[in-house]
């Protein structure tokens, strides 16, 4: 299989250096039953002992299963022509871009992308992005204690908890105080809210759609904040802000998001992007890279990487960041996914998870057994009240086809028996009615 160029005696040497006895002990902090059974892949195999292997393990992955999954991250269509464009030899060959005068076509792209989240988003500079959503928080986290010299953050109980743990475990080792606030019938608590508020804050997170996929307008939450100088970080959904406030109408700092709907397949994780945007005012303590356009001395138009305030070219405590590079493959799907979709193609993709998502929350009133919440405005996700715990009803649920949901008991102590449902423009109403009738036969049973 790997080649490795470490003896079996230089690999005892660096372990004992390391004060292990085996590799498995670095890996202890893993919980025994999501950890590696074995680092022994077994012996030697042809390529086509190989390929044949990994179809097999392909094919565990249930592919053919109708996605109703969200929680961030969306089954959207993606245009042939994504897949045409960011597959040329150009592209996914191209290494970071440090010589402009090779790298012309690399820095430009990444450059209308950036536009593109400007406009998606409402503010005035983005950067190249960032590795994805929580990675994109987290920075934005940083950017506001840099910027206001205060060391508190206060959460939105709405915000992603994948992304809340990301930040904690970030910031486990920083002098950073976090609060978070629990969320009241699906939106923000504004009196909790406003109670967590102090001079020591430097930034309130709140999300829209929130993780619940409850819709919820800021404005008021910013208003609060900037007259005590809170910055306010909005986490956003890109197809949803093609009819929704943005972050910068509603007046925002800061806003980022996970950018995998805008034409990225769903992959088991990544890798994805995240986007980071913000007010010019700040551009100076925004991370990551950021590409420029400008004049040769000829005249001439060119696009070079500008504003570089990273760890690799300055000292290290000076940095904005240490993230060391962007998604710039992943970043040029979503610039080629905008520019075909087009404003009103977007807003239509959106249109249409708004119609169908209201269909199937319909469809599923149908079914005695189940409640399906709607204390707040939702946009593609809405919560369902199941009579059994939401993790087995989405086992059952595999058997019948179906990725049926989000269990949100997971993350939500007393939520055993709620399912997060998301639906996209891919969704049929055929598939709809089949999801139904299946989870009324997976709950009823």
């Amino acid at each position: 299989m790997g080649f490795i160029p470490n003896t079996p005696q230089q690999q005892k040497e660096m372990l004992a250096v390391c004060g292990k006895k085996a590799v498995d002990e670095f890996f202890t902090d893993i919980p025994r039953d999501l950890a590696p059974k074995s680092f022994n892949i077994g012996p030697p195999r042809s390529e086509m002992e190989v390929q044949a292997l990994f179809e097999k393990l392909a094919g565990q992955n249930y592919s053919h299963l109708v996605n109703f999954i969200g929680a961030g991250f969306y089954d959207h269509f993606i245009p042939a022509a994504v897949d045409a464009i960011a597959s040329r030899s150009e592209f996914y060959t191209a290494y970071t871009p440090y010589q402009p005068e090779l790298s012309q076509g690399t820095l430009q792209a990444i450059y209308e992308y950036q536009t593109d989240i400007c406009r998606l988003t409402g503010m005035e500079v983005a950067n190249a992005s960032m590795y994805d959503g929580g990675t994109a928080l987290y920075e934005a986290c940083q950017m506001a204690v840099n910027i206001t010299g205060r060391d508190r953050i206060v959460i939105d109980g709405g915000v992603n908890p994948i992304y809340r743990k990301m930040i904690h475990s970030y910031t486990a080792n920083l002098s950073l105080k976090l609060c978070e606030v629990a969320v009241s019938h699906g939106q923000s608590d504004r009196e909790k809210l406003f109670a967590a508020l102090d001079e020591h804050t430097a930034a309130v997170l709140v999300q829209n759609p929130n993780f619940f996929g409850v819709l919820d307008d800021h404005s008021d939450v910013v208003a609060r904040c900037h007259e005590i100088g809170i910055l306010v970080i909005q986490s956003v959904y890109p197809i949803a802000m093609a009819l929704l406030k943005t972050p910068g109408e509603i007046g925002a700092d800061i806003a980022v998001g996970e950018g995998q709907s805008l034409g990225i397949p769903l992959s088991f994780g990544g890798p994805y992007l995240g986007f980071l945007a913000t007010r010019k005012k700040y551009v100076r303590k925004m991370p990551g890279r950021l590409v420029g356009r400008t004049v040769d001395n000829r005249g001439r138009e060119g696009f070079v990487l500008t504003l570089q305030a990273r760890e690799q070219h300055i000292r290290r405590e000076k940095a904005t960041s240490n993230i060391c590079t962007n998604e710039a493959l992943c970043a040029l799907r979503a610039h080629a996914y905008l520019s075909l979709m087009g404003t009103e193609g977007l807003k239509e993709v959106a249109r249409q998870c708004v119609a169908k998502a209201h269909y199937a929350k319909e469809r599923l009133k149908l079914i005695p057994a189940l409640k399906v919440m709607e204390s707040s405005p939702t946009f593609n996700e809405f919560t369902v009240r199941l009579p059994l715990e939401a993790g087995e009803a989405a086992g059952r649920m595999i058997e019948r086809g179906f990725a049926a949901g989000f269990p949100l008991g997971r993350y939500y102590s007393g939520m055993e028996n709620y399912l997060l449902v998301a639906v996209t423009e891919k969704r049929t109403k055929h598939e709809i009615g089949q999801f139904a009738e299946a989870l009324e036969d997976a709950v009823c049973r």
